[in-house]
């Protein structure tokens, strides 16, 4: 339902002939139609990606495929958050793909996929289920991976957004994630076999077209989960564009979604005064429904510095317990829910 000073997205073109948003906002679904040729920015700055990650019990798997114009992204990250949290990244760039990487322009439907020497990754996408495969021939030390993992029970409404950037009228992100989505499937590495269980596996699609400014930084946390056998998670961000239309701040209940207005992500400093990413966070919004303590496992940091590309990024994964308010007034309790929250300075 609409929130205060939060606009609801209305149907139609996503940008104007100038190449302009026509409007900002949010939405629950992607009523504003994209389109790469209606971009009137330098074709060099369109940014176009999908991100999945599945999360389990004990494992997590992220799959990127991403066409930054000037460089293409393709990346699979495995992830085991039990005892001794550790992950393994490996991702693989394309040289100035422009776009011809075919990234969908809706999510409802259509297959992508990228290969290169000794990898490929695909997800397809026939409007009923998602089926996201990978291969690498040496994912570590020379030991392939392959997962097949299927996507199933898309939440009826999800989060969009239509963020503007101040002073950069053809600068724009559109986005939508899809949370909650219940996952099957399986990951092959070094020997063993990771399964991902419906009862207990869900997954959440980051979609994203737009052309962004060169210098930003953004706080984004996701929670895809079950509570009680329930679909429960979240959609949590903060830090770049101009949200005075509408943030993107979601939970998500039984397929529903409950919106709210503005978060804070309260991360411990050390003595030095540096994030302290690894010591307890507090998130919580304004208006009283969101109260989590968020307590780490693993910090998947990496440190980027390529000439005119930059990149710092802590994407930490951790428990989440406390307290959400959906829209009726009903109060979860949400204890010890695997999810992730991060903070990303890019240059790019």
């Amino acid at each position: 339902m609409p929130y205060r000073s939060q606009h609801l997205l209305t149907e139609g073109p996503l940008l104007d002939a100038n190449g302009h948003l026509v409007e900002a906002g949010y939405a629950t679904n992607l009523c504003r139609r994209y389109d790469r040729s209606a971009v009137r920015a330098g074709k060099t700055r369109i940014k176009e990606w999908d991100y999945y990650l599945v999360t389990g019990d004990e494992m997590a798997l992220a799959l990127t495929i991403a066409d930054n114009s000037y460089m293409g992204l393709d990346s699979v990250s495995l992830l085991w958050l039990g005892e001794k949290p550790h992950e393994r990244t490996k991702s693989m760039m394309r040289f100035a793909p422009m776009g011809r990487t075919g990234l969908p322009a809706d999510s409802a439907r259509g297959d992508v996929q990228s290969a290169g020497k000794n990898y490929r990754l695909r997800f397809h996408n026939d409007g009923a289920e998602r089926l996201l495969t990978a291969h690498l021939d040496d994912f570590q030390d020379g030991k392939p991976l392959d997962a097949e993992i299927r996507l199933t029970a898309a939440p009826r409404e999800t989060m969009v957004i239509a963020t503007p950037f101040a002073g950069k009228p053809k600068h724009f992100y559109y986005n939508q994630k899809i949370n909650c989505m219940r996952a099957e499937g399986s990951v092959t590495f070094d020997g063993r076999t990771y399964r991902f269980h419906p009862e207990t596996a869900a997954a959440v699609l980051d979609w994203g077209r737009g052309v962004w400014t060169y210098r930003n930084t953004w706080y984004w946390s996701s929670l895809n989960a079950y509570l009680d056998g329930v679909p429960f998670g979240f959609n949590l961000g903060y830090g770049f564009g101009d949200t005075s239309a509408a943030t993107e701040n979601m939970l998500f209940y039984d397929g529903a979604a409950h919106k709210l207005e503005h978060v804070a992500f309260e991360i411990p400093r050390t003595m030095e005064g540096r994030d302290d990413f690894m010591k307890p966070w507090r998130i919580r919004d304004n208006d009283g429904r969101l109260d989590l303590i968020f307590e780490p496992v693993l910090d998947r940091a990496s440190l980027t510095s390529a000439i005119v590309v930059k990149s710092d990024q802590h994407q930490v994964f951790g428990r989440f317990t406390g307290r959400a308010v959906l829209d009726d007034g009903t109060v979860l309790r949400p204890e010890g829910l695997m999810g992730f929250a991060e903070k990303v300075y890019n240059c790019w």
